[in-house]
């Protein structure tokens, strides 16, 4: 039995938190099937543990060993865990962290070699989860690093907006060092083309938000918006990036003027994220965007004061695989449509 449907990799995540609650719940609906098969690197033992806290008995896992073995019509799991791992809802555990780490080490290794084609990553906690192995803020300098396709960049979607961030995570008071113009424009180029081949969008608008209240109001405010973005924005629009602002961040989303573009970058975490996510919490979905592999995640957390009690909303983990499965259907398109590009004739003589 052949499948050549899209295999999307799943991790687990925090065992302690809503991973397993979102994913078993997205994947009770078996017309995904038909869509594409799932694998998720995880624990057999700990998924029936969270499906016994969560009464559902009408789902049940194919144990595999490797994802070629993959039941096309199956929800799939590879035990990548200690069989003695131990779940304790609602606390961070040293033992969660491991887990997770494990699971998404397996997951990525497959990205790699191809095994899957893309990679949804449940929630994780980002200080457990630390150790030598790991070091790092979070999934997507982790995946940066270890796909090593150059810089990346964290952008949040919904069928409303598109945000990404310049300076992504980094204490607040380190934002003004990393805002560069190079910085910026760095994330202007990974935007546009992600706009261009992840989802098809010609000739995209992207609207740049400032740094200080009131766009500096000429430099009494703050100078980085004359000194800083505008210089990357001018340099932007040289290199056909349509870039517009930069906007003052209060007054942009305050109005609707964030629906008249394609995406936004905002210049850090959560100038970009905070709006995001009042306009669009439990929709919203995590791409990274830059990577040579397409990983996508709900863009909530573990959210431990509700694991186990089977109040979770599935829908942002629900878009984030539905998300997954466009943009990589949307790269085989523009790398087919840009393959040979028609060039431009030369010395074609004029036939009457």
């Amino acid at each position: 039995m052949k499948n050549t449907k899209i295999k999307v990799g799943i991790t687990h995540g925090d065992i302690n938190g809503i991973g397993y609650e979102v994913i078993i719940k997205t994947l009770m609906d078996n017309r995904l099937f038909e869509l594409c098969t799932p694998i998720i690197y995880g624990s057999p033992k700990v998924a029936a543990y969270h499906r016994k806290a969560l009464n559902i008995d009408n789902f049940s896992l194919n144990n595999i060993k490797e994802a070629n073995e993959a039941h096309p019509k199956r929800a799939n799991i590879i035990n990548c865990v200690d069989e003695n791992i131990k779940v304790e809802l609602g606390k961070s555990t040293n033992a969660a962290g491991t887990s997770a780490f494990q699971a998404l080490e397996a997951a990525v290794a497959d990205l790699k070699k191809g095994a899957i084609d893309v990679l949804i990553t449940a929630p994780i906690n980002k200080k457990n989860i630390q150790s030598k192995d790991f070091e790092f803020p979070g999934h997507t300098e982790y995946l940066e690093a270890k796909l090593e396709s150059g810089k990346s960049l964290m952008l949040l979607l919904s069928d409303k907006l598109r945000v990404g961030v310049v300076a992504g995570h980094v204490p607040i008071s380190k934002v003004p060092e990393k805002i560069t113009k190079e910085a910026i424009l760095e994330k202007l180029e990974i935007l546009n083309t992600s706009l261009l081949q992840d989802f098809g969008i010609q000739r995209p608008k992207i609207a740049v938000l400032s740094l200080n209240p009131h766009a500096g109001d000429d430099g009494l405010i703050g100078t980085e918006e004359q000194e800083i973005i505008v210089p990357a924005l001018n340099e932007a629009r040289e290199k056909s990036i349509m870039a517009l602002g930069p906007f003052p961040a209060d007054g942009f989303f305050g109005s609707d003027d964030y629906t008249k573009f394609d995406a936004i970058l905002a210049m850090y975490h959560d100038q970009g994220l905070a709006p995001f996510k009042a306009l669009a919490f439990d929709s919203g979905v995590n791409f990274t965007a830059g990577l040579s592999g397409v990983r996508t995640s709900p863009a909530h957390g573990t959210a431990y004061s509700i694991a186990g009690t089977n109040v979770a909303s599935e829908i942002s983990f629900r878009e984030a695989l539905y998300l997954a499965l466009d943009v990589y259907k949307n790269r085989i398109m523009h790398k087919q449509i840009n393959k040979n590009p028609l060039k431009p004739a030369e010395n074609v003589k004029n036939v009457q």
